[in-house]
């Protein structure tokens, strides 16, 4: 994909929707991204949970990605001044069977630095099949989280302790971050993922409240810049409006 080229042809979208597998991640849209651009121009930013979101006793949980397809497909069909993109954790993507995402089972036996680039590049081209590869393709933007969104929140370690009132656990979650050259590289196991780590220390966190707490505390500017992979999709993000 050209990105600079489908920088320039999708500019004057200005609506964005953003697929999200969780109420952690749509809260973090709301009340953290969405801010932000509208500050670099959208006029609409909103989270969608992935799958039927009106089916209120099943938010939250990846969907299996033919039903996410359909739901993005829909929107951009619908709105042709829309942009969508996707805001989803790789650790808990299907891998196999009806429920699978494209390019997730081979992405698991690649090197870090190559696995949320080809699960993107493979949902892109899935896309791109319907739409045709051009500027309509150029509409969608998919972002998969390295490993989960609870690896985010470890772009500073002693913010995410007072947002989940535990500032105590500062050190522990700091040593956990200087294992790994980005947050985002913290695996992703049953039992070493982001968010097994913080309930090791802490059994009693939840994620809907907690995990909102703590990137308020920590705030956009902390994840972008210690988040490589985030700060990239951050920035296709706001290249869309600033393309001249």
């Amino acid at each position: 994909m050209n990105w600079a080229a489908a920088l320039g042809s999708s500019r004057r979208m200005t609506r964005l929707l953003i697929h999200v597998e969780g109420e952690t991640e749509e809260a973090f849209v709301n009340e953290v991204l969405a801010p932000h651009l509208y500050g670099c121009g959208y006029t609409r930013v909103s989270a969608r949970l992935v799958g039927n979101a009106r089916q209120r006793d099943r938010r939250g949980g990846i969907r299996a990605w033919s039903a996410v397809r359909k739901d993005i497909l829909h929107h951009l069909k619908e709105d042709a001044g829309c942009l969508s993109t996707t805001m989803v954790d790789f650790y808990a993507l299907p891998q196999t069977g009806d429920r699978a995402w494209p390019g997730r089972a081979q992405a698991a036996q690649l090197a870090f630095a190559h696995k949320a680039h080809a699960v993107e590049s493979a949902l892109l081209a899935d896309i791109g099949h319907e739409l045709g590869n051009g500027v309509e393709a150029s509409r969608f933007v998919p972002f998969v989280m390295m490993h989960e969104f609870e690896g985010l929140l470890f772009s500073d370690a002693a913010k995410l302790g007072r947002g989940i009132g535990r500032p105590d656990l500062a050190p522990q979650f700091q040593a956990i971050r200087d294992q790994f050259g980005t947050p985002e590289e913290i695996n992703d196991s049953p039992q070493t993922a982001p968010s097994k780590r913080i309930l090791a220390l802490f059994p009693r966190y939840e994620k809907p409240l907690m995990g909102t707490l703590a990137v308020l505390e920590i705030g956009l500017d902390s994840i972008r810049q210690e988040c490589p992979l985030f700060r990239t999709w951050l920035e296709r993000l706001e290249q869309r409006l600033k393309v001249v």
